[in-house]
C-alpha cells in the first residue's frame, strides 16, 4: 500500500466517524427535546391536580381518595429508596435521569478531568475518572465501565433493586498489602498501555478528590495469600520442594504468596501503536464489533482512555516481592492463559495445568534461593477464542476422518474460528514492566509468541523452560507436537508433516452418543 492509499483509507474512515457523530448528535438532542416537553407536560398536568384538590376553607381537608392520586403522583416523579423496592420503583430507578447515549468533546458542560498518561507523578498525570455517577459524569475522562467484565453484574444489581446507583465505595484499610513501584518503566507511556500503573494506589493518591463525591476506583488490589494444591504438597512429601517456613510454610505445601488482580484499562493511542494500526480504526472496530456497545469511542476523540469489559489478569509473588525488579537476583516467570478445562478441572487434552503446576514449582525454588517468582494469569480462555469456541474445535478434532492427528491441530480452530489464535500477546508484557522486571532468567513457556513480545519490549530473557516429557498427559501429545512444529520452543525433535499424521489422540468411547 502506497503512502497516498494510507491517506485515502484514513480520510474515508475518518469522514465516516464524523458522519457517525454528527447523526448521533441530532438523534440526542431530538431525544432531549422529547425528554424535555414530557417533563414540563407532567409538571403542569401535577400542578392542575394540585390546585383542583386545594381545600375550599382553611377547616376543609383533603378526602383521603385525593389524597392518594398526590400521594401517589409524586411517589411517581420522586421515587422512595427501600430496601426492597416495588415493581413500579424498580423501574422509575432512573426517572429522573435523561438517557444520554453519546457525549461529544464540545458539549455545554463537558470537561473531563486533565490525563497525561505516562506521568510518573500520579498527581501530575490525573486520576482515571469512567463512572456515569451524577458528581463524575461531566468530569470523566474515560470511556467504559468500571470492574471489567463484571460490570455487566452491577448493571443486573441495580436493575434488580440490590445496590443503588449512586453508591460510592469506602475503601477504609484497602489499601494494598505490600508496596509496588513506582518503576522507571511508568514514566514511558509506551510500556504499560493495557492498565494503570497506578491503579492499586488510586484512593490515596486521588483521596481529595474522592473526599468530594468524585467517583475514582481502583484498578489493581493487592493482598497477601496461603495456596494449598495437591500436587505442591506431593512434591512436598516426595522431596523436591522443602519446607522452609518463609515460602512453604508447612508438610502439606502450603505456600505463602503475594497477588495482584488487575482490571484492563487501555491507553488506545498506545493499544493502537502496540498492534501497528491506526488508534481511528481501532476505535471504530471496538465499537462496531461489539454490538454498539460504547458509541464515545467514536464521538469522543479526546478521550484516550477506555475500560474494556473484558478479564484482566492476576498476578502470583512467591519469595520477597522486593526481588521481583532487583535485576541482581534471579527471577523465574511463567505467563500463563486461562484454561478452565485443565486448570479447575483436570482435562488431559492439553498440557495447562501440568504446565502451570511446574511452573509453580520452580518459582517455589527460585525464591527459596534467595531469587523470586512470579506466574502471570490471564483470562484469555481457549486462546481468547472463547471456551465455547473451544469446545466446538475439539468436537471436530474428534470427529475428523483419519481421527485426532496434530497435522491439523490448528486447522480445525481455523475452521471454526477464523484464525488459530486471538492472544495476540503484544500486550502481555504490561504487567512485567509494571513489577519493574528488566530480565527473566527462567522463563517457563514454549510459547514463541510471547518469547518474542516480552523479549521486544526490552525485557531479556536468559534460559527458556520446556515443559518435562514425562509431564505431558498422553491425549495432549496432539496439541504439544503440533505447536512444536509450528514455531514453539523446545529441546526435542521437531516432527516433520508427514511425522505429525501419526501423532493421533484419544478417541471417544461413546461418539454417537
Amino acid at each position: 500500500m502506497t503512502d497516498d492509499d494510507s491517506s485515502n483509507t484514513s480520510e474515508t474512515i475518518l469522514r465516516k466517524i464524523l458522519e457517525s457523530v454528527e447523526a448521533l448528535k441530532k438523534e440526542q438532542e431530538s431525544l432531549a427535546f422529547k425528554f424535555d416537553s414530557y417533563q414540563a407536560q407532567n409538571k403542569e398536568e401535577l400542578k392542575k391536580l394540585q390546585e383542583q384538590l386545594k381545600p375550599t376553607t382553611s377547616n376543609s381537608k383533603p378526602t383521603e381518595i385525593a389524597n392518594k392520586v398526590i400521594i401517589d403522583k409524586t411517589e411517581e416523579i420522586q421515587p422512595k429508596v427501600s430496601s426492597e423496592p416495588s415493581s413500579s420503583s424498580k423501574q422509575s430507578i432512573y426517572s429522573d435521569r435523561l438517557i444520554i447515549l453519546t457525549t461529544y468533546p464540545d458539549q455545554f458542560g463537558i470537561k473531563p478531568i486533565s490525563l497525561k498518561w505516562g506521568e510518573l507523578d500520579p498527581i501530575a498525570r490525573g486520576p482515571i475518572v469512567a463512572s456515569r455517577h451524577p458528581k463524575s459524569i461531566k468530569i470523566r475522562n474515560a470511556i467504559g465501565a468500571y470492574g471489567g467484565s463484571y460490570c455487566v453484574y452491577r448493571a443486573l444489581a441495580v436493575a434488580m433493586g440490590a445496590l443503588d446507583p449512586d453508591h460510592l465505595p469506602d475503601f477504609k484499610n484497602t489499601e494494598p498489602s505490600v508496596e509496588i513501584g513506582p518503576h522507571p518503566q511508568w514514566e514511558n507511556p509506551d510500556r504499560i498501555v493495557s492498565f494503570d500503573p497506578f491503579g492499586h494506589i488510586a484512593t490515596t493518591c486521588f483521596a481529595n478528590q474522592i473526599s468530594q463525591g468524585i467517583d475514582i476506583r481502583p484498578t489493581i488490589a493487592i493482598t497477601k495469600a496461603h495456596m494449598k494444591l495437591a500436587e505442591i504438597e506431593n512434591s512436598v512429601k516426595e522431596g523436591r520442594l522443602k519446607i522452609d517456613g518463609k515460602v512453604v510454610l508447612n508438610d502439606t505445601g502450603e505456600l505463602n504468596v503475594v497477588k495482584a488482580a488487575v482490571d484492563p484499562v487501555w491507553y488506545l493511542p498506545g493499544v493502537a501503536a502496540r498492534f501497528g494500526i491506526d488508534e481511528g480504526l481501532l476505535r471504530r472496530a471496538l465499537f462496531e464489533d461489539t454490538g454498539g456497545m460504547y458509541p464515545e469511542l467514536v464521538t469522543r476523540p479526546d478521550l484516550k482512555v477506555f475500560l474494556p469489559p473484558i478479564g484482566g489478569l492476576t498476578v502470583y509473588i512467591f519469595g520477597n516481592p522486593k526481588n521481583v525488579s532487583d535485576a541482581s537476583k534471579k527471577l523465574t516467570v511463567r505467563v500463563h492463559d486461562e484454561c478452565n478445562g485443565s486448570d479447575v478441572f483436570g482435562s488431559d487434552i492439553c498440557t495447562c495445568r501440568p504446565y502451570l503446576i511446574f511452573g509453580m514449582e520452580e518459582c517455589v525454588k527460585e525464591a527459596q534461593n534467595g531469587g523470586s517468582g512470579v506466574i502471570v494469569y490471564f483470562r484469555k480462555e481457549g486462546r481468547a477464542l472463547g471456551e465455547v469456541t473451544k469446545y466446538l474445535v475439539y468436537n471436530a478434532r474428534k470427529r475428523s476422518t483419519g481421527g485426532d492427528t496434530a497435522d491439523n491441530y490448528f486447522l480445525r480452530t481455523e475452521n471454526v474460528a477464523g484464525v488459530k489464535d486471538m492472544r495476540f500477546q503484544a500486550l502481555m508484557p504490561d504487567v512485567l514492566h509494571w513489577l519493574g522486571i528488566t530480565k527473566i532468567d527462567r522463563m517457563m513457556s514454549m510459547s514463541n509468541m510471547k518469547y518474542e513480545a516480552i523479549v521486544g519490549s526490552g525485557i531479556a530473557i536468559i534460559e527458556r523452560v520446556p515443559i518435562p516429557d514425562e509431564l505431558i498427559p498422553p491425549d495432549s501429545r496432539v496439541e504439544i507436537d503440533a505447536k512444536i512444529a509450528d514455531g514453539y520452543f523446545s529441546g526435542g525433535k521437531v516432527l516433520s508433516k508427514e511425522e505429525l499424521t501419526k501423532v493421533r489422540g484419544r478417541e471417544w468411547d461413546d461418539i454417537q452418543h
